[in-house]
């Protein structure tokens, strides 16, 4: 006997002995979401379109793998021949194009968008098209996927399309089983449980319940078992369709070189006009005053001190401003810093800052000076737009070693709201910071919903 208890929890009673099972409230309405989902989960578009996408894709791969598959096997015993190496191209070359119809239909039926592989770049002439089809990595890997895809396809047709199938019977059994009449079931349940009675054509009343029951527990499964042949799928399609990953890499390597690169040149440009407009300037100006005061001191006879005082004054003030100059120059090429570590530098950056800032450390190795001049700069750059942005009353930089990455975390309680933008040069703002971390194989996540809070988080590796 059960007896529902005043919590959410529940009394079982054996025998007179009484059984607590104690449910939160939360877990009871995690429970209840699953059974309700469960029981939708049939009547919604996705299952049918997983099944569906299944099917075609399946019938699609099960077809070119056999094309390609004669083609290759042909190409392989005439490989003596340029007739031979010309049909292992076609084949690796329609593999290509059989990936591209699966990645449309992945598209089309489930929403996975996968980006298109690296268009294939044939060389001058035919033999220069026959080496690169051969070398075509595209194309063999869909030459694996296909492979892979067809035995799976069967496995799945035996599992999870019977399943649909077996539940359709069960469910029409007890109308469709009188006379002898109603369709078979096959598949995984049919080839564990060979002999149940529920298999028989004919029977009572209840034996139609069972059926119907059972008709019941295959519809609710099946959506579920064929979701996970489908992500197994997905996921096959995203490793061996989608771009090579070594490409990929080279790609955003590039990518990260040619921001890093422009931005270097920006900083040049900024360090060569500063040094032209400001610091020169003052030098120009400085020797002109020294060339005056020079000048007057010449004629002994008519020296004016106050004057030559004055030039003299004028010159030191002018000196100073250069050397006030050329110290912000350094510090923008290299902070001096860092040259007691990276963390008295984070904490000279928080003392500064307009921001009440808590710094916290747990470094077990020093990162590399490029590691850490890329650290500075980033707490350097987020801190400033909290003071400047965020409007907020506190902020924190935590600084932890995660194996082989340091991982920097700047947070405020400000207005939140923050996003990347490509908006002014490549070098400045949060954009900036996201090349100079690319740069470097490093991640930028940014979480800024309004608001509030905000927090940015950077992934670099210790040594660069």
């Amino acid at each position: 006997m059960v007896e529902p208890a005043e919590d959410t929890g529940v009394h079982v009673r054996i025998r007179g002995k009484e059984l607590s099972l104690a449910i939160s409230e939360e877990h009871a309405l995690r429970l209840k979401a699953l059974a309700q989902q469960i029981i939708r989960e049939p009547f919604t578009k996705r299952p049918w379109a997983e099944l569906a996408f299944f099917l075609v894709s399946g019938g699609l791969a099960v077809v070119g793998l056999g094309f390609v598959g004669v083609t290759m096997v042909a190409g392989v015993v005439l490989a003596i021949t340029f007739f031979g190496l010309a049909l292992l191209a076609l084949s690796i070359r329609s593999a290509r194009g059989i990936g591209g119809w699966q990645r449309g239909l992945a598209r089309a039926m489930l929403d996975e968008t996968v980006e298109d592989p690296e268009p294939f770049v044939g060389r001058h002439g035919f033999l220069g098209w026959l080496q690169a089809s051969l070398r075509d990595r595209v194309g063999w890997r869909a030459v694996a996927y296909l492979a892979i895809k067809v035995p799976w396809t069967i496995l799945g047709v035996f599992v999870a399309v019977s399943l649909w199938w077996d539940a359709f019977a069960c469910l029409t059994g007890p109308v469709f089983s009188r006379g002898g009449g109603g369709l078979a079931v096959w598949g995984l349940v049919r080839g564990v449980f060979p002999d149940s009675p529920f298999w028989l054509q004919e029977g009572g009343f209840f034996h139609g319940i069972g059926l119907f029951i059972l008709g019941a527990l295959f519809l609710f499964a099946a959506p579920w078992v064929t979701r996970g042949f489908v992500t197994v799928d997905r996921l096959l399609i995203r490793s061996l369709l989608g771009p090579d990953p070594t490409a990929a890499r080279v790609r955003t390597l590039e990518e990260a070189r040619t921001h890093t690169v422009d931005a270097s040149a920006a900083t040049l440009r900024r360090i060569e006009r500063d040094l032209h407009d400001g610091t020169q300037a003052q030098l120009v100006a400085l020797a002109m005053r020294l060339g005056m005061a020079k000048e007057k001191l010449e004629d002994a006879d008519t020296v004016d001190l106050d004057r030559v005082r004055e030039l003299v004054d004028e010159a030191h003030r002018g000196a100073k401003e250069a050397i006030a100059e050329l110290r912000d120059i350094a510090r923008g090429i290299h902070p001096p810093a860092l040259d007691i570590g990276l963390e008295g530098a984070l904490t000279t950056l928080a003392a500064r800052s307009a921001v009440p800032t808590e710094v916290s450390f747990d470094l077990r190795s020093r990162p590399t000076p490029a590691i850490e001049a890329i650290a500075y700069f980033c707490v350097a750059e987020l801190l400033a737009n909290v003071a400047q942005h965020a409007q907020a009353s506190r902020a924190s930089v935590s600084c932890a070693q995660q194996g082989t990455w340091l991982r920097l975390v700047v947070r405020d309680d400000g207005l939140g709201g923050a996003a990347l933008s490509r908006v002014g040069s490549s070098s400045s703002g949060l954009s900036g910071l996201t090349d100079r971390v690319h740069a470097v194989d490093g991640r930028l996540h940014l979480v800024s919903p309004h608001g509030g809070p905000t927090v940015v988080t950077v992934d670099l590796p210790l040594t660069a």
